[in-house]
């Protein structure tokens, strides 16, 4: 089973803010965090230092889409941000990103097991596939 990790930030959110909300998340959750195995975002989001250094310091691939591809995603968000719309083309990414790459990973459909946690800078969604 594929677990992947959606998060979406601010510009500028630095890595101590996203790493705080990645593992407070997974904890909440009861999963471990080498259990996860890529993190998503959207591609205005590929050159995010955040972003690139949390990948980093995980040791996890950063795979990232475009709106088009993650608003096919919309129906199966558990919350519709008409902000995120507004700056993005899509209604969610922690959560449409999860889903699109856990279901490109596993070649099957998807499903959140953490739907979208939130804190002021940053959003993060777990899902699986397979």
């Amino acid at each position: 089973m594929k677990l992947v990790v959606g998060m979406g930030c601010q510009r500028g959110c630095d890595v101590h803010t996203l790493l705080a909300l990645f593992d407070a998340a997974l904890i909440e959750g009861g999963i471990e965090r080498h259990r996860v195995s890529a993190l998503a975002s959207i591609d205005h989001k590929q050159e995010e230092p955040g972003l690139l250094a949390l990948a980093a310091l995980l040791n996890l691939p950063l795979q990232c889409f475009n709106a088009e591809q993650l608003a096919i995603y919309a129906d199966r968000l558990s919350h519709q941000s008409d902000v995120a719309f507004a700056h993005t083309g899509c209604y969610g990414i922690a959560e449409s990103a999860a889903l699109a790459l856990a279901e490109d990973l596993a070649n099957a459909p998807a499903r959140l097991l953490i739907t979208r946690q939130k804190t002021a800078q940053a959003t993060f969604a777990l899902a699986c596939a397979g």
